[in-house]
């Protein structure tokens, strides 16, 4: 049996899935305002040190190793190669570069060389953090004004309320597993709601089409078989990008992981809102018919004749 011929009532469950996005809502908040996210160097200032090792060295040593010496805050990583290793510490101690190399070495065999030693200062740190919560903020601005005149009021208000949704939880699943947030996750938080609005306005638009043409009264039933007609599509889009984001957060190396998770994250939720949020809202703001017919055009005054025309010549009838 093909996917086209599967008929799945996603509104008779949107009780169920309502319920559901309350629940993630809920707690996604709740931790942002407890926990709040652990901003990266981006956003909170400090020094990053990137140094290459001769061989290959364990993680672990180097962590345990700056801690003993009185580092704190300290997060290490690897960085492109194997033997590249990356150090972030919230510090603006100056040449803290050539003291953390001196501390590798005296606990190293192995040859380690510094790379680069870069300072984030904390004034820069709070201004991308502003900057990019109104970048979020005007992105959802503009796809409620898209939306509104592509479509109409209430597919923006569904739009914008499920766009809203996922970046919520997004943050909040960062928030609530303490995940780094810099500006590589913030970039992915903006890709999710490009994502999010490219499969919400495929679904509206199914589902415009399919209230000009469909004689059926219901307004869940017209919106079921909408979802139903793209429910391939969606599934297909969905998968093939979640396959790439796979391989980007499994080889990608550390310097994609936050990016690749987030988007992972924002390509599951988005889907699951395309289907049950954008649609739940339609059905909450009373969506019909009547909206979706198209203005009529006035009638032309008795005697007045619509279109061109012109006075017949006397060669005409010859």
């Amino acid at each position: 049996m093909a996917l086209s011929d599967i008929q799945i009532d996603f509104m008779g469950k949107r009780k169920i899935a309502t319920f559901f996005s309350l629940v993630l809502l809920i707690a996604s908040l709740t931790s942002l305002a407890v926990n709040g996210l652990k901003f990266g160097l981006d956003f909170t200032g400090g020094t990053l040190i990137e140094v290459e090792y001769e061989q290959t060295p364990p993680l672990s040593e180097i962590r345990s190793l700056l801690e003993g010496a009185q580092y704190k805050n300290v997060v290490v990583q690897t960085f492109g190669k194997p033997n590249d290793v990356l150090i972030r510490m919230q510090s603006d101690k100056p040449g803290l570069g050539e003291e953390v190399l001196t501390s590798l070495k005296s606990g190293s065999e192995s040859e380690v060389i510094l790379r680069r030693t870069e300072y984030v200062g904390p004034q820069v740190g709070d201004e991308l953090r502003e900057r990019g919560g109104l970048g979020m903020l005007f992105a959802l601005l503009v796809v409620m004004a898209y939306v509104a005149v592509r479509f109409q009021y209430k597919f923006s208000v569904g739009a914008v309320f499920a766009l809203m949704h996922d970046v919520v939880i997004v943050l909040g699943f960062f928030s609530l597993f303490q995940f780094d947030f810099d500006l590589t996750v913030l970039g992915a938080v903006l890709a999710v709601i490009g994502y999010s609005l490219n499969d919400t306005i495929v679904v509206s638009d199914r589902i415009r089409e399919n209230f000009r043409i469909v004689r059926i009264d219901s307004s869940v039933d017209i919106i079921n078989q909408s979802l139903n007609e793209t429910l391939g599509r969606t599934l297909m889009t969905s998968l093939t990008t979640m396959l790439v984001l796979l391989a980007l957060y499994i080889f990608g190396g550390s310097s994609l992981e936050g990016f690749s998770l987030a988007l992972l994250v924002g390509v599951v939720i988005g889907t699951y809102s395309s289907v049950y949020v954008a649609g739940t809202m339609l059905l909450a703001l009373g969506i019909s018919r009547e909206d979706m017919i198209a203005p009529v055009k006035p009638e032309a005054e008795e005697g007045e004749i619509e279109g061109d025309y012109e006075e017949p010549r006397p060669e005409d009838f010859r």
